[in-house]
């Protein structure tokens, strides 16, 4: 028997969330977000499943390869563009969408001799302070990019750095429009949480991240509420049973002390496979469908969980870690991190199952 940690990727469930987020998006295109090998997911797996998408957005060229070797001619978008001249021209003979953000891509583009033209998006720094050009610079860069033979299109685009929180999009969208309206340009900038709750910054294209894989960008709407579904459920099973009597304490560093009797299970997973090593005493699990709490530090191949009021749970038992019936971002919550790092985090050595 396999040691029995496992995660599932249920692709009716990403076929559900590609049609929220093309609902929302109305008339705007959908750029499927799919860097970091599909969230962590296994960007092979979950293309069948993303047909409704009307393009996919990733960092990693050699994604973007994958993606046409899977004979997808749909748009590709580079997000973070491209990194030296032979990357550059692998671009352009693959007909990829590239993102431009700092003056020397800009130059390189503009002496290369490639091809087939690009379409080019001119990513514009409007508060987050990440990637991007300032906006002074914005016309002068337009007016050099649409004037070159290398350009097909130029598209204004750029990044929200609260759409799911207390600021909202206004204070980028009013100055993201202020340059684009005069230029004509087409807009992209939309993440998944302007695309749920900012219609008015859906511009031509949508790029939808999170939501994509059943968690919301949200910390007060939970994805049922929007609709999502989970597509990664991590799970194991439990292959010990421990009494505790008060005053026992449980794995590295002694940090959990039980001050009662106790009946504790011990799951094959752990941060070798993925699990946030930092996840603290209490962070939910399910066991048979009812929610416990973790105790104790997280090893690299085992955690352990309260089982005292589950008197019926026993060896082989089955655990889920977070996915269905336990949302990711409530795990996520509880370890102060993200959604978005646990789901890309899971490592090599768990076997994925894919569900049609």
């Amino acid at each position: 028997m396999p040691r029995p940690v496992e995660a599932i990727i249920d692709l009716q469930a990403l076929r559900n969330n590609a049609a929220v987020a093309k609902r929302h998006a109305g008339d705007a295109k959908v750029f499927a977000v799919v860097k970091a090998n599909g969230y962590g997911h296994g960007l092979e797996r979950i293309l069948p499943a993303l047909g409704a998408a009307d393009g996919f957005a990733v960092v990693e060229l050699e994604l973007a390869l994958c993606i046409r070797g899977c004979e997808i001619t749909k748009p590709v978008l580079l997000l973070e563009g491209f990194f030296d001249e032979k990357e550059l021209v692998t671009a352009s003979k693959n007909g990829l969408h590239i993102a431009v953000h700092e003056a020397k891509q800009i130059e390189m583009l503009l002496a290369a001799r490639l091809p087939q033209p690009l379409s080019v998006y001119l990513k514009i720094n409007t508060g987050m302070n990440r990637l991007g050009f300032m906006p002074g610079q914005v016309a002068e860069l337009h007016g050099r990019l649409v004037s070159s033979e290398n350009v097909r299109e130029v598209v204004a685009m750029t990044h929200f750095a609260d759409a799911d929180g207390k600021r909202g999009v206004d204070w980028q969208l009013q100055p993201l429009m202020q340059l684009a309206e005069p230029l004509g340009t087409k807009v992209c900038a939309a993440n998944s949480a302007a695309l749920l709750r900012y219609p008015q910054s859906h511009g031509d294209w949508v790029r939808p991240g999170i939501m994509l894989y059943g968690a919301s960008p949200f910390d007060d709407v939970n994805a049922e509420q929007l609709g999502l579904q989970p597509v990664m459920t991590l799970r194991s099973r439990m292959i010990d049973i421990q009494d505790l009597q008060p005053g026992d304490s449980v794995g590295y560093g002694c940090t959990f002390t039980a001050d009662k009797a106790m009946r504790i299970g011990v799951v094959a997973a752990g941060y070798g496979d993925g699990y946030p090593r930092h996840a603290p005493t209490g962070t939910p699990a399910l066991v048979g469908g009812q929610r416990v709490g973790t105790i104790g530090h997280v090893s690299m191949d085992t955690l352990c969980i309260d089982i005292s009021e589950l008197p019926d749970v026993g060896v082989g038992s089955e655990v889920t870690l977070w996915g269905e019936g336990l949302p990711v971002e409530q795990v996520a919550a509880s370890s102060g991190t993200v959604s978005y790092e646990l789901l890309t985090k899971v490592t090599a050595r768990v076997p994925f199952i894919v569900r049609n």
